[in-house]
């Protein structure tokens, strides 16, 4: 079952994507006592994750913030230094990448799905969602190829 409006986040082991190389850490840890804007993509560089979902939150950053987002973070069922370069060219300082590699954190949430017809195994559905304190406050989960609810811009409505 997918994770609801209300639900706390599961205690998943994740990996911080950043400049310096990967830093291991755990959803529980990282999301306490903060408020995210969450987002997850299928794969970082796929077209419509680059054009459209990611720079929606780097252009929306700093109203996110205003409206009190503490971080802005991403996620995609891809390895660290992916997640990292990916950044590194197309995001910004004010996102911070969380490389979900295995899957385990899309799965233990329950938005995955099958994209083994692309060549890409189990990937995260796209979605957005506000976590505070490690608890789901808005969340935003994308029919299977379409981009409409998910960007920075329902976020910035629901704040």
């Amino acid at each position: 079952m997918a994770i609801q409006v209300g639900d706390k986040l599961p205690d998943v082991q994740v990996t911080l994507a950043t400049p310096e190389g990967p830093i291991p850490t755990s959803t529980g840890q990282y999301f306490a006592g903060k408020k995210v804007a969450l987002f997850a993509v299928p794969g970082a560089f796929t077209p419509t994750c680059s054009a459209k979902h990611l720079p929606s939150y780097v252009d929306k950053a700093d109203e996110l913030k205003a409206k009190g987002i503490d971080e802005i973070v991403g996620t995609a069922v891809n390895d660290a230094f992916v997640m990292a370069e990916w950044n590194k060219q197309q995001g910004s300082e004010d996102i911070q990448m969380i490389s979900d590699g295995n899957g385990k954190f899309a799965d233990a949430i329950g938005l995955t799905f099958d994209a083994s017809g692309f060549g890409m195994g189990t990937r995260s559905q796209r979605y957005s969602m506000v976590v505070n304190d490690g608890v789901v406050e808005q969340l935003n989960v994308e029919a299977p190829g379409d981009y409409s609810v998910s960007g920075a811009e329902t976020i910035l409505g629901q704040l």
